[in-house]
């Protein structure tokens, strides 16, 4: 049962690496793009990014953390933790980094409910952004939050991949 958490954590972790991953990817042609061709682009991550990178990552962090809660031996327990707190920062730079540019560019979009709650757009017609606000500081933000998930993730699971290597070693 041990091993099919450690498989299961794995590719859940992994999961989340790849979109993080994915996003930082697209950097530089993005950054070749003007305002409308930006916004264009930026639209088909919703809903698909949204729902299955929300899987893994919090699968990830759940799985994690009951990896490291029955982990055996102090080097994979604070190799598995220090993998978590790497999902958790990568949380934390999505709620402090991502999320506030979702939210700001996604009121003009229109969405479902459940997804007006998620991004925390719903009443908030009246905060329209202008057309003349300077987009390119919003844009770069959301495209560093993701190179910096990215990191973050990468470094989660080498840890936890590291952890698990030295349980079968």
């Amino acid at each position: 049962m041990y091993v099919c958490l450690e498989v299961l954590t794995v590719v859940l972790v992994a999961g989340a690496m790849a979109m993080a991953l994915a996003h930082a990817l697209e950097l530089p042609g993005k950054l070749r793009l003007g305002r409308q061709e930006y916004f264009v682009v930026q639209r088909i991550y919703y809903p698909g990014f949204t729902i299955g990178g929300g899987v893994a990552e919090v699968g990830g962090i759940v799985t994690t953390f009951a990896l490291m809660l029955t982990s055996s031996g102090s080097v994979r327990f604070w190799l598995i933790a220090s993998a978590l707190v790497a999902l958790l920062a990568m949380q934390l730079v999505f709620w402090l980094m991502t999320q506030p540019v979702n939210k700001h560019w996604l009121q003009e979009v229109e969405l479902t409910s459940p997804a007006k709650r998620f991004f925390g757009t719903e009443g908030a017609a009246g905060s329209r952004p202008s057309q003349t606000q300077e987009w390119t500081v919003l844009r770069n933000q959301w495209e560093l939050s993701h190179v910096i998930r990215a990191g973050l993730a990468i470094l989660g699971l080498i840890l936890l991949t590291t952890a698990i290597a030295i349980r079968g070693a």
